[in-house]
């Protein structure tokens, strides 16, 4: 194998990890790992001075071959001396292929062996981005460390699609290695294999036989869970040679990275820093803190009492909150510049704890905060300011009856009344524990039926698709979600897509806005799904959660678009003085035909002969009772594949 052009030296390894301290020479100067690279995509790291980005510590930027080729384009590039001079950067830069933004553009854009054919969305011209166009024109750019072409895929996606992408990869590899010439840039290659170990091997093996520079894990951190990434780095970053650095793409937070340093990993990208801060999120020593939380507007203290930065040095969190809710630019600014002075910072620790042997000790510390939210002023806290009044105790047809719990109490105290009606919309205890379906989740075996779907093996890119009929205080939704939460702890899950449906989301905002009482509603997921109208988890992007609001038998048959057919439904129409139009044969019929001939199963708590007539007289193929606690009985209902699946392998307690 030939000189690299990126010598490395390998200063320690971390005694009981994996983590390592080294250095490499660019054209621009050394780089100590492991490093932490500022996004710049455009050539600019959102709403940052080059100045800032030095004197926080950054040793290298990086920028995007694909955005770059659009604009200003290579011409800017060689007349004005590459990116260097251009943006005013005498440190180091890596330019990424473009193969990560050629994957964000699927129906924009074909793949052919020659390479991504798009159209540029400034001309509306076809461009081909070849593995030659890729590296011309990091040529231009003048990077001190480029990448080539790779083709990135879900990380979900099937082995098939997964060899076929990484033996694509490894051939523009080469092509790239060819395009380069007699550069003096180094280059990197990319392993690829999505989540199956056998290619990860495989792609490693072919692209460490070539004389790159470095090598990057790509593919990752596009779709499946913190665990499943953890896993696949651990298993690939001994895969990679111990002379060369090991660059982790696009990850992540710092607990992300510190995971991946323990790992094995060297360089790591990610726009959050610059993004959180956009949106009044910032990391700091007593957790993340959200500057738009009126918790702050008070606050007189410095943002992290434990950082050094300009931001933390001047400006106080009121004025940060301040900043953040009026949507002002120098908010985003002033965060940003803390969250990468952060970022650094925690790179410079990492270093030193490796060279002087204390790595997992620092390991363990971090852990305990870096992915906490606030320390001092957790969601679930008491207000800092108190509101005699309380919330509104009455929203649209509905009233909260009861009284507030007390700090020191654990009555549940509330429940929420339908006016007209006279229903009670909530249990007077609340739901208790995380993973348990509170309402209709004595009946015994809806979630393990859930799990079960959830761990399917031979469909691990098909989402399980949950039913939620009716939301009301969302008790159902959240403990599916945190079922779900709880699951992905001990290992990959198949996507979960749960569909909410309620004709009034007044009542879920009315528990919102006694969340003392609904204390499983202190979530992300339910605020933005009344917001937004759908939620995706940021940590599970498998986990999705989305409303349609309307009454429920012509809700699935008139949607903008069709709905997925559903694995399991969670028919909980308690209140049938407000919804006994739900609990018809003509309801269940509609039901039945949105199901058709899928494996589908209705878990309800009425156990009524009369409801499960009308179950049977609406099209389900079986209806038996099912066993809860305490000897209560409830209901589960079978599309013919259902039954006939339920047939072949006897289950307890039903029949």
């Amino acid at each position: 194998m030939q000189t690299p052009r990126l010598p490395f030296q390998l200063a320690a390894e971390a005694p009981g990890s994996r983590a390592r301290a080294g250095a490499f020479r660019t054209l621009h100067g050394e780089v100590r790992t492991p490093t932490f690279m500022p996004v710049g995509t455009r050539a600019t790291v959102k709403a940052q001075l080059t100045q800032t980005l030095e004197e926080c510590g950054a040793q290298v930027l990086l920028a995007n071959t694909y955005h770059l080729l659009l604009r200003p384009g290579p011409e800017v590039f060689e007349r004005l001396g590459g990116i260097h001079k251009f943006m005013t950067w005498e440190r180091s830069v890596l330019t990424d292929s473009g193969g990560f933004q050629i994957f964000s553009l699927p129906k924009e854009r074909a793949m052919l062996e020659e390479g991504a054919l798009f159209k540029n969305p400034y001309t509306g011209r076809d461009v081909l981005l070849s593995p030659e166009v890729s590296i011309g024109m990091q040529r231009s750019i003048g990077s001190d460390i480029m990448m080539a072409l790779d083709q990135c895929i879900p990380s979900t996606a099937d082995h098939a699609t997964a060899r076929a992408a990484l033996e694509l990869t490894q051939r523009w590899a080469v092509r790239s290695l060819e395009a380069r010439g007699d550069s003096p840039q180094a280059l990197f290659g990319i392993v690829q294999g999505a989540l199956f170990k056998d290619l990860r091997q495989l792609s490693a093996e072919g692209l460490t036989a070539l004389p790159f520079d470095g090598f990057a894990i790509g593919g990752l951190a596009v779709g499946e869970g913190r665990e499943a990434r953890e896993s696949m780095c651990e298993f690939t970053a001994p895969l990679l040679p111990a002379t060369r650095p090991r660059y982790l793409m696009g990850v992540g937070t710092p607990l992300d990275i510190l995971e991946a340093v323990h790992r094995g990993m060297d360089m790591f990208d990610c726009i959050m820093p610059t993004q959180l801060a956009q949106r009044g999120g910032a990391f700091t020593s007593r957790g993340f803190l959200q500057m738009r939380r009126g918790v702050y507007r008070f606050a007189e203290e410095a943002l992290d009492p434990a950082c050094g930065c300009p931001t933390c040095r001047r400006y106080s969190r009121a004025y940060l909150h301040h900043l953040t809710k009026s949507k002002e630019t120098l908010g985003w600014q002033l965060l940003g510049a803390h969250n990468l002075h952060f970022y650094q910072s925690l790179m410079r620790d990492i270093r030193a704890s490796i060279l002087d042997g204390s790595f997992l000790r620092l390991y363990h510390e971090r852990r305990a905060y870096l992915h906490a939210p606030d320390l001092d002023h957790p969601t679930d806290g008491k207000p800092s300011t108190p509101r005699p009044s309380g919330p509104p105790r009455v929203l649209g047809a509905y009233e909260v009856h009861g009284a507030q719990p007390s700090s020191t109490s654990t009555s549940p105290g509330l429940s929420i009344v339908h006016r007209p009606s006279g229903a009670v919309m909530h249990p007077p205890a609340p739901p208790t524990g995380t993973s348990r379906l509170p309402f209709i989740g004595s009946i015994s075996n809806i979630r393990d039926r859930l799990l079960e779907l959830l761990r399917t093996p031979d469909s691990a890119n098909e989402p399980v698709v949950l039913w939620d009929v009716t939301m009301g205080t969302a008790g159902n939704a959240m403990a599916a979600v945190a079922c779900y939460e709880e699951a992905a702890a001990a290992g990959p899950l198949r996507p979960l897509h749960l569909i909410s449906f309620e004709d009034d989301p007044d009542l879920l905002r009315l528990a919102l806005l006694h969340h003392g009482h609904f204390t499983y509603l202190r979530h992300a997921g339910p605020p933005a799904l009344l917001r937004d109208g759908a939620w995706q988890s940021r940590k599970l992007p498998g986990l999705q959660w989305r409303l349609v609001q309307g009454d429920f038998p012509v809700a699935i048959s008139e949607t903008s678009q069709p709905l997925p057919r559903p694995d399991l439904v969670l028919h909980d129409c308690f209140a049938t003085q407000r919804r006994g139009e739900q609990w018809t044969r003509d309801a269940f019929a509609a039901l039945a035909s949105a199901c058709a001939t899928h494996d589908t199963e209705l878990h309800s708590a009425d156990c009524s002969p009369q409801r499960r007539a009308a179950l049977l007289a609406g099209g389900f193929h079986a209806v038996h009772p099912a066993p809860g606690d305490g000897g209560s009985e409830a209901t589960v209902a079978l599309t013919a594949s259902a039954a006939a699946r339920r047939a072949s392998v006897p289950r307890p307690g039903i029949g």
